[in-house]
């Protein structure tokens, strides 16, 4: 069951207009396959297609805004979209998971840092007085009874892995740096002391077929788990298809 805010974060997403042929996609595709449980979690695997097949959508959006002079650069609006199509998807997605209970109801997702409990502590590090933050999409965390922070998980969102895309897990590194007792952590006079300790989750649509590059293999071991938006088969990035079950068992 969602609450009233996570309803109306669904709606809203669903009232986007560069959205609209997004969300309609991942609709049709769970209802070719019947509403069946599992098909709510393999269209995970299908954002990858479905980004793709709204394109054409999306650039007519844009005609019609530049047509309006409510842009100027289509290009550079079409990548800032990419990026959102994404993220809003995939809380989409979740959001339609956890109404039908293949989410549990203390588990939430969102891209406001700010709603989260105590999250400003979780989230920074301090290196000789200045503060370093992870690159932090979406977050998707658990709450006691009382309302405080169970656990959370980072994940940082990336359509391609040219840019980017190793800020999070040299955070992650930083991250490890700092709640060790090595002297890297006293030369750089590193200060970092959370009331909980945060997972670290990479996900990608890898839209320019990246992944099998050996310097990006690498990277995605230093995650607590990284995720394809693509209905592909590897054996070093799960399928984003497996991320309600993992935050069910680790949040």
């Amino acid at each position: 069951m969602l609450n009233k805010e996570e309803q109306k974060t669904l709606m809203s997403i669903g009232e986007t207009l560069y959205l609209k042929r997004t969300i309609s996609l991942i609709d049709d595709f769970i209802k070719e396959n019947d509403y069946n449980e599992k098909a709510y979690l393999l269209v995970f695997d299908e954002l990858y297609r479905i980004i793709n097949e709204a394109k054409s959508y999306v650039d007519e959006y844009l005609k019609e805004r530049k047509a309006k002079g409510e842009i100027k650069d289509e290009k550079q609006a079409l990548k800032s979209i990419a990026g959102n199509s994404f993220s809003q998807a995939l809380i989409y997605i979740f959001l339609k998971n956890k109404e039908i209970e293949n989410i549990r109801d203390d588990i939430f997702i969102t891209n406001k840092v700010s709603k989260i409990p105590s999250f400003k502590e979780i989230l920074l590090i301090n290196v000789d007085g200045q503060t370093q933050k992870p690159d932090c999409d979406i977050v998707i965390y658990s709450l006691n009874h009382d309302n405080s922070l169970k656990k959370c998980m980072i994940l940082s969102l990336k359509t391609s892995l040219r840019e980017r895309a190793g800020q999070t897990y040299k955070w992650k590194l930083l991250m490890e740096i700092a709640r060790s007792d090595g002297h890297i952590k006293e030369k750089y006079n590193i200060v970092y002391n959370p009331i909980k300790i945060p997972l670290v989750a990479f996900a990608t649509v890898n839209f320019y077929n990246e992944i099998n590059n050996p310097q990006h293999k690498g990277m995605f071991k230093f995650f607590d788990k990284s995720f394809i938006a693509k209905n592909i088969e590897t054996d070093f990035i799960d399928k984003m298809s497996t991320l309600p079950k993992f935050v069910n068992e680790n949040l």
